[in-house]
């Protein structure tokens, strides 16, 4: 981004003023340990210096992802909370009589909604509103969990590709250990978005910011967005023809 001084004041302003007409008092949002939650973070930070807030949601995850999530809170100086779920999913996939026979994605889900509940009940509690963290590249192909991570106040970085969120995360001077590391939502041992997407970033982006792709990437793009449409929209509602009261 050429005008990438302009792009980050506006970010924060964006959310400073957003919350303002909310009338809420500052943010809430979850560290990951990845870059995209470290931008968002980053411009919270600048927006509300001593109402930000950051929660840090281990379940089951990689150790790694803590560290790095400290990493970041470490450099911010950001106010956090550290909320273990590890026992809260266990409890759940026994009360649903859970038998380790499911599909991986059905019970990975319960993880980023797991930790949707737990936002919002910090922001209830401090009448903050909750960031989410999603990119363009994520929100274009359906890559976030239906009432999951996709469950937040604001979308500050929807408009960003996932190559902007790099830059803007140079920019935020985001440690470097983040921002090289390869992007993984931590729904399972080894996973990486690339390799669930089935497509690089480097294709997902080209082709979203220029409209051309090799046909393959062409094809998996438009499959992604398309079957992801629902996830986009609010609940579809049925209108009849006609009521007769």
């Amino acid at each position: 981004m050429k005008n990438i001084d302009i792009v980050a004041k506006e970010l924060v302003e964006w959310i400073k003023k957003s919350v303002e007409e909310a009338g809420a008092k500052g943010v809430v949002l979850g560290i990951s340990g990845g870059v995209d939650s470290a931008v968002v973070a980053a411009a919270a930070k600048r927006a509300f210096k001593d109402s930000t807030l950051g929660i840090v949601m281990p379940c089951h995850s990689n150790p790694q992802d803590e560290k790095d999530a400290m990493l970041l809170i470490e450099s911010l100086g950001l106010d956090y909370k550290k909320v273990v779920l590890d026992d809260v999913y266990d409890t759940f996939l026994r009360t649903m009589g859970s038998t380790g026979d499911e599909s991986k994605l059905a019970t990975a889900n319960i993880k980023p909604r797991l930790r949707m509940m737990t936002l919002y009940y910090h922001a209830a509690l401090n009448n903050y509103l909750v960031l989410g963290t999603g990119n363009k590249s994520e929100l274009t192909v359906g890559y976030f969990t239906k009432h999951g991570d996709s469950g937040v106040d604001l979308l500050p970085l929807a408009s960003f590709v996932k190559h902007d969120v790099w830059e803007l995360a140079r920019y935020f001077n985001v440690p470097k250990e983040i921002i090289e590391k390869a992007p993984s939502a931590g729904l399972w041992e080894n996973q990486t978005d690339e390799k669930e997407m089935g497509i690089t970033y480097r294709e997902l982006d080209n082709y979203i910011l220029t409209g051309k792709a090799e046909e393959r990437v062409k094809k998996r793009v438009d499959d992604l967005f398309r079957k992801s449409q629902h996830k986009r929209e609010m609940a579809k509602m049925f209108v009849p023809t006609s009521i007769e009261r």
